[in-house]
């Protein structure tokens, strides 16, 4: 399986698909923190929303890199298990990379980062909860990618529906007084934590880490019965 998501990086990066998603995630990050200073907190906050289409757009196209006949080869070689967790796991790989240069960006080149004022988080806990936020995007982002691939959608028009119709229920369903927001994974609810006057509890966090992890896991399982009944 180690060998399946080497081929799949390798087949992303030099196949020219990731360009895109790159270059956009630069110039979100460039309007985020270009306009001025900001707490960590609300500051990487914004970052994780902003950055929540970019990485689903990049998962869709880390998934859709590879040929359908060499995807069914792969699936016959190491099962279809090892063969849906390789591709998961490629296009997290990749999400991860993307937010380590979230969280590096507002200290280099824009440095955006502002010093705490009084009654505000530290910078280390303005770190850590921006750290948070964005790991939290990133499995949500690559589930959202997964459905939309494809291998599941079958047609690029079918696909771009998927990834567009999600990504802005996510932000709709996620506003505040929505009537339904646990349908959405908590990416808006994560970033007005982090940009609140005074931090919730840690409770709320762990609350939002649970609302994440299940609906990934729907998602996700939602994903690999498609793929074994299109396969």
């Amino acid at each position: 399986m180690i060998a399946l998501v080497r081929m799949r990086l390798v087949a992303f990066v030099r196949g020219g698909r990731a360009l895109p998603p790159i270059i956009t995630a630069l110039i979100v990050l460039g309007v985020i923190h270009g306009g001025g200073q900001s707490p960590a907190a609300p500051a990487y906050g914004y970052s994780a929303v902003m950055l929540f289409p970019v990485l689903a757009w990049q998962a869709k196209l880390l998934l859709d890199a590879e040929p359908d006949g060499q995807r069914r080869l792969a699936r016959l070689a190491v099962g279809a298990r090892r063969e849906v967790a390789a591709g998961l796991l490629a296009a997290s790989l990749v999400g991860l990379v993307f937010c380590a240069v979230a969280m590096l960006a507002p200290w280099w080149p824009f440095h955006a980062i502002s010093a705490p004022g009084p009654g505000e988080p530290s910078l280390a806990a303005g770190l850590a909860l921006g750290a948070l936020a964005h790991l939290l995007a990133v499995p949500a982002a690559v589930a959202l990618g997964a459905v939309a691939s494809r291998a599941v959608t079958r047609t690029v028009r079918n696909g771009v529906a998927v990834l567009v119709s999600g990504a802005v229920l996510t932000i709709v369903l996620g506003l505040s007084g929505s009537v339904a927001p646990w349908l959405a994974p908590p990416v808006m609810a994560t970033a007005r934590a982090l940009a609140a006057e005074e931090l919730p509890p840690a409770g709320r966090f762990w609350l939002l880490a649970s609302w994440t992890a299940l609906w990934c896991a729907v998602v996700v399982g939602g994903y690999a019965r498609l793929r074994r009944r299109r396969s």
